[in-house]
């Protein structure tokens, strides 16, 4: 049997780099060199389940029990964590459409059953408690969706997040939220999700608001006994971490302030100008937000693959193409990582989009 594969991380890692790359999924890498005060490292350590400081660090960041932290390799592994342990092959899954393709490949790979609900360009791509009635059945076991969205950055208010609690508790299902890119949003940062209540599953890291994704920390926020049967299903994939990454993490969360605000005035520089952008350029359209370091533009016209590969090969600027999304009428941005790149990269943008409104019919 040929086991699911990702197209969109085969990409990403083929086919996304260009000079002018606005096809990034998070800030640019932080520099070790500005941590100051590194801790002294070891190659081995104490854990058995989990190491421990790097546990309290976590919980004390979200104001949960350390108890229900589970620790991963990334928000990708922690997402693949929870699934394996919370559906068995032919289970119900409901999960947003447009989101996050590694997610449904996850799902796919395990068996499971996907369906999805809509988040439309027209409805400002917000979570709709009622298309998810109507779409859930009394065989769906888990709901899936991202706050911030990924590709288009929507926040979800905790408000609507409990009519989502409210939906899966008629069918005994639970709630994962992927958050990893909820601390983008840089002000009154919304509260993590697992809050509401023991239905809420959340995944999150340090990969894309934070720079430090070669780090892989990830983690996952669960009650605790199905955090430690989490802890369990992880004996199947890894036996522990690799140890100086969990005692960079820890020194990374003691500094998390001074290292998100780093980047926060890249990218609120490159929101700028892609509001200028967007103000002044025909031929595309996109759902403005005022949070996140990803947009999702919708180009006039149709499929974006044929306009993002003239982008790539003549303006040497690359984008992630919306049938990624399940959306190929659409594109995806990234910002944070450098404004003068992502400056140039929009004008190489807008200049093919001129162009192409001049190719013959």
């Amino acid at each position: 049997m040929r086991r699911k594969q990702s197209e969109y991380m085969h990409w990403a890692k083929t086919g996304s780099r260009a000079r002018y790359n606005l096809a990034t999924s998070g800030v640019g890498p932080f520099p070790l060199g500005e941590l100051g005060g590194l801790p002294p490292l070891e190659i081995n350590g104490d854990n058995s389940y989990g190491y421990a400081p790097l546990k309290r660090a976590i919980a004390e960041r979200h104001g949960v029990d350390a108890d229900c932290v589970v620790t991963a390799a990334g928000t990708s592994g922690a997402n693949y964590l929870a699934f394996a342990t919370l559906l068995e092959a032919g289970d119900e899954v409901l999960i947003e459409h447009p989101t996050y393709g590694l997610l449904v490949d996850a799902l796919e790979h395990l068996g499971t059953v996907v369906k999805r609900f809509p988040r439309t360009h027209e409805g400002g791509y917000a979570v709709d408690p009622e298309a998810v009635r109507r779409a859930i059945t009394p065989r769906t076991r888990l709901i899936v969706l991202t706050n911030l969205h990924n590709p288009s950055s929507v926040l979800t208010p905790e408000s609507v997040l409990r009519e989502i609690g409210e939906v899966a508790r008629s069918v005994g299902a639970r709630v994962l939220v992927d958050e990893v890119y909820l601390d983008a949003v840089y002000r009154n940062t919304p509260r993590t999700s697992f809050h509401l209540g023991p239905r809420f599953v959340v995944t999150s890291s340090l990969t894309k608001v934070y720079g430090v994704s070669g780090l892989r920390c990830g983690w996952i926020l669960a009650e605790a006994d199905l955090a430690r049967a989490m802890w369990r299903m992880n004996d199947v994939f890894a036996a522990t971490p690799v140890h100086p990454g969990e005692l960079l993490s820890v020194a990374v969360i003691e500094k998390l302030d001074a290292v998100r605000e780093r980047f926060r005035r890249i990218v609120d520089a490159d929101r700028k100008a892609l509001g200028e952008f967007l103000d002044r350029t025909t031929g595309v359209s996109a759902v403005r937000t005022e949070w996140g370091t990803t947009a999702f533009l919708r180009l006039a016209g149709g499929d974006t693959g044929e306009f993002l590969a003239r982008l790539r090969a003549e303006r040497e600027t690359s984008a992630v193409p919306g049938r990624f999304f399940g959306t190929p009428e659409c594109f995806r941005v990234g910002m944070g990582v450098n404004s003068e790149m992502f400056a140039e990269g929009l004008r190489r943008l807008e200049e093919e989009l001129e162009s192409t409104r001049r190719l013959p019919l």
